[in-house]
């Protein structure tokens, strides 16, 4: 009777925070509001790069500033036309100097990419759009809300069947989030995947370079670790999916240049 009942509150949650992407039309699980998670992010942002000037972090390279900057305004601007609402966003891009492979989009445009992964990977301009147009993509998607929410969502189901069934369930949290959470980041991934090539086609990036950045990042990890294990489709996964896309994109891409 009591397993039932945590099934039938985790079941009304589920449903009460069920929502359609007004992006890609899937269904997803959001319980935190678009002005939360905005507002979260913000905070997050300002602290990381408070941290990152304080350690002499950000860089003051100017041509490489310029570089990144000129490519996600013109990501931007097609972020608008993909997703109207944020044309209100309040855009921002960093640079950090630090090694690691790694870029991100927050909920309302707060981004940033590292040195590391545009010096070490010897990326063209085609190849950081790409990177920077699946970060946005996440942003664009609801992929950071969707995050949130799953992590209160499963908080909340344990701490609600502790209480039904009179026993510690907490103590089950890595193995929901193997089983809940790592499989749907894999799907976010693959979606950030195929719209952020087309927001890059759009802008006028060659959607061949999303093959050959992961050829690059396949090369630079090894080819990662097990995908099973991994929040993220394997390189090899990746480029097959995303060499069927690119002969959908040219067109766009062709219609951009000219």
């Amino acid at each position: 009777m009591k397993s039932t009942l945590v099934v039938s509150a985790l079941l009304a949650v589920t449903l009460a925070g069920c929502q359609t992407n007004p992006v890609s039309g899937r269904k997803q699980l959001v319980l935190v509001s678009e002005e939360q998670a905005q507002s979260s992010s913000a905070q997050a942002y300002a602290q990381t790069l408070s941290e990152a000037r304080k350690n002499g972090k950000l860089s003051s390279n100017a041509a490489l500033n310029n570089r990144v900057k000129r490519i996600t305004d013109r990501l931007i601007v097609q972020a608008g036309n993909m997703y109207p609402p944020s044309r209100d966003w309040k855009w921002s891009v960093a640079v950090i100097d630090e090694p690691t492979l790694n870029a991100w989009c927050m909920p309302g445009g707060k981004m940033a990419i590292y040195t590391g992964i545009i010096e070490k990977l010897k990326l063209s301009d085609d190849e950081i759009a790409q990177i920077m147009g699946h970060e946005i993509s996440h942003a664009l998607l609801g992929h950071g809300r969707e995050r949130m929410s799953r992590a209160m969502a499963q908080q909340s189901g344990l701490q609600l069947g502790s209480i039904l069934v009179g026993q510690d369930l907490t103590v089950l949290s890595p193995v929901a989030d193997l089983a809940l959470t790592l499989p749907n980041s894999r799907e976010s991934e693959s979606e950030a995947d195929r719209y952020g090539i087309e927001l890059a086609a759009r802008a006028g990036y060659d959607p061949h370079a999303a093959i050959s950045l992961w050829e690059k990042m396949g090369q630079a990890s090894g080819n990662g670790p097990p995908q099973f294990l991994s929040t993220h489709p394997s390189p090899a996964n990746r480029m097959q999916a995303l060499n069927a896309l690119v002969p959908k994109m040219m067109p766009i891409y062709e219609k951009a240049r000219n």
